[in-house]
């Protein structure tokens, strides 16, 4: 692609692509492209002057080299575009603005006088409309307020005064429509999880292939902890389906032959063989945003709050424009009053605070599913973490096999890939990397696979029974025995690692050896949390108690629990918050679902099993537990900002209510300073909240 460089700096540069004309999509295919490249620290793409400007690190070569590579129609590049980006929801708010300026403009340029005033007649008639409306059902709302303004500037021939609150009222309405589409395309972006492979199934076996190759009419195996990739009709097996992403359901739903099953939702019990009925999941997105419509769930309490203020103030504004009449018979001082409502800022500022932070938020490697959350996140004084892949890093290494009963390590580590593949957790994905890095090919030598929650996984190889898991499952559960002669090699197993059990036939095979070293960060977070202001910092883990107590020990939590099942952790969090505490948990895997759902706020890891992300309200990035520090210091930085805008645009307002009243501004002073005072603090609660914090 050729372009010129329109200006530079040190690690920035803005260019221009040399073509006539650049289309939306074209834009995203370019901003997406550049963004992939790890040099890439930031990149804005501008469809309508055709520029883009570039932050990078690094060498300008690479900028260049990447620009010269791209084309519109590489599918690699196409690929990495979302289905919704948002730039076509900004552009259509950005037009409706524009054309608003423009018209008003020209009619006060271009009307005579009487047309102006009929015009602004016409445009009173839907406010009125709407005030009477509410009237008829026994509530003083605000737009009672608003068509009492306009009606009085009206009837006392002031068409300027008129033009300008329903012009001002229209942007409210519009920048409020544009800020609740805006935070529901965002969720539901991040809520349409993407899935990279898939099971495909087939006479021959189960093959991992990538999502993009699978066609309509494929039959795919989707297992307990999978999410489901695309919209199909189960063929085979029964299971139970989380579709609380879709419908809100609490409760998984049973699935059986004959069934549709939805693109997105999670298996949380059983398998299912289905077969794929749309290859796109066309429609996942917009039965979200559905969802997201019709429930409560993106509404923070400040934010209901704010919106139930504003109609709650009506009456004392009404009242106080009469009183201000009858005590000084000047109808002047009584419009500077009635002129003042407390709406508009108040439904757009915290609604704006609440998208600030989650964009902040995204910005961090942080998803939030809705502002309650953040609030519950800022309100919090007890974080619960599952151990591993949580405080430990979320890719642990196998260390060693040790083998019993004469097996082969190569072909005991072949079988455990073999089970483990099919089920997503740090400790699985270990085992499936150990094999891929010796080389072991794994086909599928068992038949069905079974699911044990918190304990372990359970096949047929061979006609014999091969189980994986814990000491808990392997030797209690399943009663398997330590072959003869070998006890003493299985007393002195090496206590630094985790242990990976593997029996076929009743009769231990191999013991997998799990390096699950802490993260360099576990220490320092912790002590920020508690810095912050959790009281109480717990581990819980179904690991023994000695290597609870170690990691517990290294990481200076306040508690710890051992040995535990997903319902003791979910027990634990229900009994604090009946104690009046406020609960946040942190997990990974299939175990962590109970408490993640039970949790005033469940944050999953990004790397996790797909129902944890599922279940959970929040996701951070697997990268940095920093990521918690940062997730709270923006909610409270939240809900201070929400603080201060109340103090904010009741003190301002109820002086304006003041000056008016005493005759110090006239009505159309009001409406002005009222009307940027609410432009204002709606611009100042975009500013993002950790650069506030460094002030």
């Amino acid at each position: 692609m050729r372009c010129s460089v329109l200006h530079e700096s040190k690690g920035r540069i803005r260019v221009h692509i040399m073509r006539p004309y650049m289309t939306m999509h074209q834009a995203d295919i370019l901003e997406y492209y550049l963004r992939a490249k790890p040099f890439v620290k930031s990149v804005k793409v501008y469809d309508r002057t055709g520029d883009a400007v570039i932050c990078y690190s690094g060498k300008r070569q690479a900028v260049t080299t990447a620009l010269a590579k791209f084309s519109y129609e590489d599918k690699d590049a196409i690929a990495l575009v979302p289905e919704h980006t948002g730039r076509e929801l900004d552009r259509e708010f950005e037009n409706k603005l524009i054309n608003a300026i423009a018209l008003r403009y020209a009619r006060s340029l271009l009307l005579p006088a009487p047309i102006r005033f009929a015009v602004s007649i016409f445009h009173s008639l839907k406010y009125i409309k709407e005030a009477l409306r509410s009237l008829s059902k026994g509530r003083l709302e605000v737009s009672v307020l608003d068509a009492t303004a306009i009606t009085v500037s009206l009837l006392r021939r002031e068409q300027k005064t008129a033009a300008s609150v329903m012009f001002m009222l229209g942007v409210g309405e519009m920048l409020e429509d544009w800020t609740r589409k805006k935070s529901v395309d965002e969720l539901a972006s991040v809520m349409s999880l993407g899935v990279d492979k898939v099971w495909l199934h087939s006479e021959n076996g189960d093959t991992l292939v990538p999502v993009s190759d699978v066609n309509k009419g494929d039959e795919l195996v989707v297992r307990t902890g999978s999410m489901i990739p695309l919209d199909s009709i189960v063929v085979s097996g029964e299971a139970a389906i989380n579709q609380s992403s879709l419908t809100g359901e609490s409760l998984p739903v049973h699935k059986s032959e004959g069934s549709y099953v939805y693109a997105g939702t999670v298996v949380e019990d059983g398998s299912l063989v289905i077969k794929v009925d749309k290859i796109s999941g066309s429609g996942k997105y917009d039965r979200i945003v559905k969802m997201i419509e019709e429930s409560e769930k993106l509404k923070s309490a400040a934010e209901s709050k704010a919106s139930t203020l504003a109609d709650r103030l009506v009456p004392y504004c009404l009242g106080a424009t009469v009183l201000t009449y009858l005590l000084t018979r000047n109808a002047m001082k009584a419009m500077s009053i009635l002129m003042v409502d407390f709406s508009c800022a108040l439904k757009l500022a915290m609604p704006i605070s609440v998208i600030s932070a989650m964009r902040e938020c995204t910005a961090k490697g942080i998803t939030v599913k809705g502002g309650k959350f953040l609030e519950a996140v800022a309100q919090a004084d007890t974080i619960v973490f599952d151990k591993t892949g949580t405080l430990t890093h979320s890719s642990p290494r196998v260390a060693k096999i040790i083998t019993f009963g004469g097996n082969d390590e190569n072909e005991m580590l072949r079988l455990a890939a073999c089970l483990e593949e099919h089920y997503p957790h740090s400790i699985a994905n270990a085992v499936v990397e150990e094999a891929k890095q010796r080389g072991l090919d794994h086909e599928e030598r068992h038949s069905t696979v079974e699911y044990v929650v918190a304990h372990g996984i359970s096949s047929t190889v061979d006609g014999e029974r091969a189980v994986i898991g814990s000491y808990h499952f392997i030797f209690e559960d399943e009663n398997c025995t330590v072959p003869k002669d070998e006890q003493d090699m299985f007393d002195s197993l090496p206590t630094q690692y985790s242990h990976l059990f593997l029996a076929v036939g009743g009769v231990l095979a191999a013991v997998i050896c799990i390096e699950d070293p802490l993260r360099d960060e576990a220490v320092q977070v912790i002590q920020e949390l508690h810095t912050l202001g959790f009281e109480k910092v717990v581990m819980m883990t179904g690991d023994s108690e000695r290597t609870a107590r170690s990691v517990a020990a290294a990481v200076g939590v306040d508690d710890f629990y051992y040995e535990v099942l997903p319902e003791d952790k979910a027990s634990f969090i229900k009994t604090e918050r009946q104690k009046g505490c406020k609960v946040i948990m942190i997990g990974d895997g299939v175990n962590d679902s109970p408490a993640l759902s039970e949790a005033d706020a469940g944050i999953a890891i990004s790397t996790g099993a797909a129902i944890a992300k599922e279940i959970a309200d929040i996701t951070i990035s697997a990268q940095d537990l920093y990521c918690l520090v940062t997730l709270r210091k923006i909610s409270e930085g939240m809900m201070k900002r929400i603080g201060r805008n109340y103090r904010s645009i009741i003190g301002f307002n109820a002086g304006l209510m003041l000056l008016g009243a005493s005759g110090i501004i006239t009505p159309s002073m009001s409406a002005l300073l009222h009307n940027s005072s609410t432009v204002a603090i709606a611009l100042a609660s975009m500013r993002n909240y950790l650069e506030d914090n460094a002030q």
